[in-house]
């Protein structure tokens, strides 16, 4: 019977894998996985970027406060005021760098954007970034057409300080 258990035990030492080497690091699926990222994160901050437009000096509100990006059924709107054409100034609306003189002429766009988010159950919000200059008059003319569309969460934005400012100077020592 002692034999047998030799046997038995040859048997299983046969059958048994060899123990495994390290695993070794592989860096090929890492890269791809980060360029994957890194194309997804470009591609969505150069839509919120080309919203914007750098010719609107937006108001400063001190009690400003930083609200959190809305992740999706956001547009931005901004709205550009020239004083020096007419005796009053002209504005000017400006949605995905696509200029509209009347804010009467979002009102289709910003329809078919709310039955967007209405189908598919995500809140719409738009983003007014008014010059500084704008008349409240043609302000108001945009809001009546959010109001007229359908739109109920209509957020301004502003900065905290005015960068066109210059500094104060340092006061100088007699």
């Amino acid at each position: 019977m002692a034999k047998h258990g030799k046997g038995a035990a040859k048997k299983r030492a046969e059958t048994r894998l060899p123990p495994e080497e390290d695993p070794e690091f592989q860096i090929a699926p890492m890269i791809d996985i980060l360029l994957v990222l890194l194309v997804f994160f470009m591609s969505i901050s150069s839509t919120e970027v080309l919203q914007t437009n750098d010719a609107v000096h937006l108001p400063v509100a001190k009690d400003g406060e930083d609200v959190n990006p809305a992740k999706e059924g956001q547009m931005i709107v901004n709205i550009l005021w020239n004083s020096l054409v007419g005796s009053a100034g002209v504005g000017t609306i400006d949605v995905d760098r696509v200029a509209y003189k009347n804010a009467d002429e979002l009102i289709p766009m910003l329809q078919k954007k709310m039955e967007v988010a209405t189908a598919t159950n995500t809140k719409f919000r738009i983003l007014i970034r008014a010059d500084k200059d704008v008349r409240y008059e043609y302000l108001r003319t945009v809001l009546k057409a959010a109001g007229a569309s359908g739109v109920n969460n209509v957020t301004f934005s502003v900065v905290n300080k005015d960068k066109s400012a210059a500094p104060a100077p340092d006061p100088v020592a007699p």
